[in-house]
């Protein structure tokens, strides 16, 4: 499993209890999350992580030099783990990511973080389209409850809305648990 990299997506304190950007069980995903890091880390596989720093004019969380905008301790970055600094939703756009996972020879990626429906959804697409094989970590993931058109969506809604419509595209969206017992190792397939 060489060619196949954890990504951690924005696992920020902004999101967790008292921060700027509460999330429904954020604390829950960030320790499925922490599973998965230490299951990488064990076997030697590569880890990635993904951190949002907002410059937009306005924005009211993740701002550069705060406590909310640093990685939760849950999924603190080693060392000798790489950290990719994102302006965008998409994990690709305007950074480095797809040259550093072209130069491990990364070509399957096992993905968790947080929003849901915001980051994850579009690193997710965004390295669907790049070819990468992908296995999202559903319970590694978080949203939050919104509001459309005087509609209110709970956040266990916005999840699985958006987690449906990710089964779709990516080879795999499975349990931390599942992943970690075996019965969806990355094989060549996926």
């Amino acid at each position: 499993m060489k060619d196949t990299a954890l990504i951690i997506i924005d696992i920020q304190n902004d999101y967790f209890p008292g921060g700027k950007m509460e999330l429904n069980r954020a604390t829950e995903a960030a320790e499925k999350a922490s599973d998965m890091l230490t299951h990488f880390r064990e076997k030697k596989f590569p880890v990635f992580h993904i951190q949002h720093e907002s410059i937009s004019e306005g924005s009211s969380f993740f701002l550069p030099g705060t406590a909310g905008q640093k990685i939760n301790e849950k999924v603190e970055p080693a060392e000798n783990e790489t950290i990719i600094v994102k302006n965008f939703p998409n994990g690709f756009i305007q950074t480095n990511l797809l040259e550093i996972l072209k130069t491990h020879k990364i070509e399957k990626l096992v993905i968790t973080g947080m929003m849901t429906f915001m980051c994850v959804d579009a690193t997710t697409r965004a390295a669907k389209d790049l070819g990468f094989h992908c296995t999202l970590i559903h319970d590694a993931t978080a949203a939050r409850a919104l509001e459309f058109n005087g509609k209110n969506v709970t956040a266990d809604q916005v999840k699985t809305s958006f987690l449906s419509a990710l089964s779709m595209i990516c080879d795999r969206v499975v349990s931390s648990e599942d992943f970690l017992s075996g019965e969806y190792i990355c094989h060549s397939n996926i």
